[in-house]
């Protein structure tokens, strides 16, 4: 993977710096769109899939990294594709997981200036420019999240789905924390100071399933895809339309 280049990173920086000319801004949206359909395209055949959360700084002998390692690998044992952010740690160890497991294992991965290798346990790495666009597809095509600690990226990704399902743009979407004793002052938070001030009501923080227990994790989110979502498992690839299906 490239590292973001000066020209990448200063229209990221444009993009939110106010309105610019009409042939910039169309310029800019068809960028957009071809991002959008390029992703729409890669993934389309990756299978159902549970986006994997979690802080790229953990090494493989971290005790959270083995935990991720052991939720890739009954992930991909009850058939679903795991996607990560395509890095290191907690993201590597669901991608080793599921390839462990015989399963698939697809990275979406943000360009940044700074340059991240891919994990060597990735069946298709995705590179996105915008954050927004790469937002759409970990929750286009999976059935659920699971966190595992990590830092203000985690964050933002706990609470966006949070979020969505509080504001009904996603309903019955699986949530699973994972690492309790790391996530523990935040719940606190959220549960002794948030809800008693009414900003958010407790039935929200009743659809996150807090758990240190991959077997608990995964049947929750197996028995939501299947009862819920009316899981399909597979789409057949048009030929004519260059579509191939990923292999693991």
């Amino acid at each position: 993977m490239e590292a973001l280049t000066p020209a990448v990173a200063s229209d990221e920086g444009r993009l939110l710096a106010g309105p610019e000319s009409r042939r910039s801004e169309l310029a800019r949206l068809i960028r957009i769109s071809l991002e959008f359909v390029r992703g729409f395209r890669k993934l389309h055949f990756v299978g159902p899939c549970v986006t994997v959360f979690g802080s790229a700084r953990f090494k493989e002998d971290h005790r959270y990294y083995a935990l991720a390692r052991e939720v890739g690998q009954r992930l991909a044992r009850c058939g679903f594709t795991v996607m990560t952010g395509g890095g290191p740690g907690i993201m590597e160890a669901a991608n080793r997981g599921a390839k462990e497991a015989g399963g698939r294992s697809i990275g979406c991965n943000i360009q940044l200036p700074h340059e991240q290798a891919p994990n060597p346990y990735l069946d298709l790495m995705v590179d996105f420019r915008y954050f927004f666009v790469r937002k759409v597809m970990l929750v286009k095509y999976s059935y659920a999240y699971v966190a595992f600690p990590g830092g203000f990226g985690t964050m933002d990704e706990i609470f966006e789905a949070a979020t969505l399902i509080q504001t009904g743009k996603m309903k019955d979407f699986p949530i699973v924390v994972m690492g309790r004793d790391y996530w523990e002052p935040l719940l606190s938070f959220l549960r002794d100071t948030m809800v008693p001030s009414g900003t958010i009501e407790s039935r929200d923080l009743e659809r996150i399933l807090v758990t240190d227990s991959p077997e608990e994790a995964v049947s929750k989110i197996l028995t939501a895809a299947t009862t819920k979502f009316g899981l399909r498992w597979e789409r057949k690839p048009k030929w004519i339309l260059g579509e191939r299906k990923v292999s693991s």
